[in-house]
């Protein structure tokens, strides 16, 4: 069986020795010592999961993650950081990225919450052979090419917001708390609070109404968390 290829972005060889040590027995790894290296490696080759350290010279973690996104390349992102201020995880998460774990951690989760993006990414693909795409209205949510269109034109999301989007659009009498979306979105072992989910909401709403989507599609339920708000339904 073909085992899935992840990129360790690390300047630190001690670290991605280490990494190599906890994931070599289940993944094929690739390694770049630096964020120039790693751009030409995804332009060049196949990758399904990219671990990516921060504190890196010249290109640092937050370039990277923008760059690899710019180019439209939808794979799963963990950031690897020493830093632990919420504000740095809502940021990386903002500009792309998947998951957030903080130096040192232990091998279990590593493994764990690279087990976890595969799995969803796996989902979205058994999905997308069901239903390739999602219409309502003036809005329509390309599952297999993981893409939001306003009107016919396309609108860019970062993938969780994509994911945040679809899972609230196919459950739109469900009211979803902060904690369900955390657990559904970000994963079981996802340690943030309930802000990641307002950012990225407020994210959704904002790029969606500059695309003059003609309703309003995620609504606040005051105490509790959100729900998709069809159009015609009170806002």
């Amino acid at each position: 069986m073909e085992k899935n290829r992840i990129l360790l972005i690390d300047d630190d060889w001690e670290m991605r020795n280490l990494l190599q040590i906890y994931l070599r027995d289940y993944y094929e790894l690739i390694e770049a010592d630096s964020g120039k290296r790693a751009i030409e490696i995804i332009n060049t080759q196949d990758i399904d999961l990219v671990i990516l350290d921060i504190m890196m010279p010249e290109l640092d973690g937050w370039e990277v993650c923008l760059k690899i996104r710019e180019m439209n390349n939808i794979t799963p992102i963990i950031m690897l950081t020493a830093l632990s201020d919420t504000k740095d995880k809502i940021l990386g998460l903002n500009i792309g990225a998947d998951d957030y774990l903080v130096k040192p951690f232990e091998p279990d989760e590593l493994l764990a919450r690279v087990q976890a993006l595969f799995r969803r990414v796996s989902f979205l693909q058994t999905n997308s052979e069901i239903k390739n795409q999602l219409i309502i209205k003036d809005l329509k949510i390309d599952i297999s090419g993981r893409e939001i269109f306003v009107d016919g034109l396309p609108v860019e999301f970062t993938p969780k917001e994509l994911e945040l989007l679809l899972f609230l659009a196919n459950s739109p009498k469900q009211v979803m708390t902060r904690d369900v979306l955390l657990d559904e979105i970000w994963g079981h072992y996802y340690s943030l609070d309930g802000r990641v989910v307002d950012t990225h909401v407020k994210n959704i709403r904002e790029k969606l109404r500059r695309s003059n989507l003609s309703f309003n599609p995620i609504k606040t339920v005051w105490g509790i968390g959100y729900k998709f708000n069809p159009p015609g339904e009170e806002i």
